[in-house]
């Protein structure tokens, strides 16, 4: 599920160009109506509706998620305008520099420490801007301001606390009224083209909704099952993809200094997931070690006279008192990108404490392109 969700995010430049001659706000707005609209599908079968009554009582959680429909609606809208004029390489390079901007905002707004491997790789990211904006012959602007966009949604929605379903269901009734609006505004004046091209063109057009869902469902699923490390990991596959179909499908120029820039993003992000897995090992050890000493102290432990009844059995017949480990908070390594370092803290539908179910992985939210 995890490999779907990233796939289907990275061929997203594949589908947005089909959708000519609609302009990208028009495909924005579709995109965000026919979401609302299929999510309440969704709701509908599950029959999931209590959580909105407890939104509705807490105004500082509707205006988090204000925030964040907002922002991912800038997203969103950059993004389908970068790739349908033929800018596929840039958008792909805003979605690597964004576990770089995560770092960021860890340092600048929650007064985190970086170890030195991060360091080192908020270097080389820095680097690699200077080099693409020699490349370029400008500033990159549409690659920062998807990852700085695409950050502040992440850690916006890390504190709402929804399940994926949930969280684009709320972001997107937020933007319902000025998106329908503005579709309605099209239909008026006869620019919309919404049924004026083709029966294949208005199933693309609703079909938004769709592949706007799906790989955020599989995204949500895969997320209470694997460690997050290797959502992490997982994490790559979108701008891969997204960076071959600009080179190679749609033959999008790449100078020798523009390689160099990706290259020194490319280094980084190793650095990052070199660093992340050996924190995650860490963790993995510190674990068992703990574990290993609980269960040898709760066997070494005599059970005293006094707690054992005087209709017990035997104590030569007793079984060793069982003592659960002990606890010990795993340290997971930030930066590893949307699918870590920004939706780590926030809830999916899986499991009401998912981090308390063995074999899973902690809470995590909806990061989409």
């Amino acid at each position: 599920m995890g490999v779907a969700a990233y796939v289907m995010w990275g061929l997203f430049p594949l589908y947005w160009p089909h959708l000519k001659p609609a302009g990208a706000v028009e495909i924005l707005a579709h995109r965000m109506v026919w979401s609302l609209v299929f999510m309440l599908l969704v709701l509908a079968v599950l029959r999931h509706w209590s959580w909105i009554r407890d939104l509705l009582r807490h105004p500082a959680r509707l205006a988090k998620i204000t925030v964040a429909g907002v922002v991912i609606t800038t997203n969103w809208g950059l993004y389908i305008w970068g790739v349908n004029s033929d800018q596929v390489v840039e958008t792909s390079l805003g979605y690597f520099i964004n576990p770089l901007a995560f770092i960021a905002i860890g340092v600048l707004v929650l007064g985190e420490r970086l170890r030195a491997a991060q360091w080192v790789a908020a270097g080389l990211g820095v680097a690699a801007v200077l080099v693409l904006t020699v490349a370029y012959g400008r500033l990159p602007w549409l690659a920062l301001v998807l990852a700085t966009s695409f950050t502040i949604y992440g850690y916006v929605k890390k504190t709402v606390g929804l399940a994926p379903t949930q969280s684009l269901t709320a972001e997107t009734a937020v933007m319902f009224l000025p998106t329908a609006g503005y579709l309605a505004y099209l239909a008026w004046t006869g620019e919309g083209t919404l049924g004026t091209v083709s029966f294949g063109h208005t199933l693309l057009l609703i079909g938004t909704g769709v592949v706007t869902a799906i790989p955020l469902l599989c995204f949500g699923a895969a997320t209470v099952r694997i460690p997050l490390s290797t959502i992490g990991m997982l994490q790559y596959l979108g701008p891969v993809l997204q960076f071959a179909v600009g080179v190679w499908v749609y033959h999008e120029a790449m100078p020798a200094s523009r390689w160099a820039g990706f290259g020194l993003i490319w280094a980084a992000l190793a650095v990052l997931t070199f660093d992340a897995l050996r924190q995650a090992r860490r963790s993995r050890m510190a674990l068992r070690a703990a574990a290993a000493s609980a269960a040898a102290a709760g066997a070494a432990a005599p059970i005293p006279v006094e707690a054992v009844p005087a209709t017990a059995v035997p104590a030569t017949a007793m079984p060793a008192t069982a003592v659960p480990p002990a606890t010990v908070p795993a340290t997971t390594a930030t930066a590893m990108g949307p699918a870590a370092a920004g939706t780590a803290a926030s809830a999916t539908d899986g499991p009401a404490d998912p981090g308390r179910v063995p074999g899973r992985a902690p809470r995590s939210g909806s990061p989409t392109p």
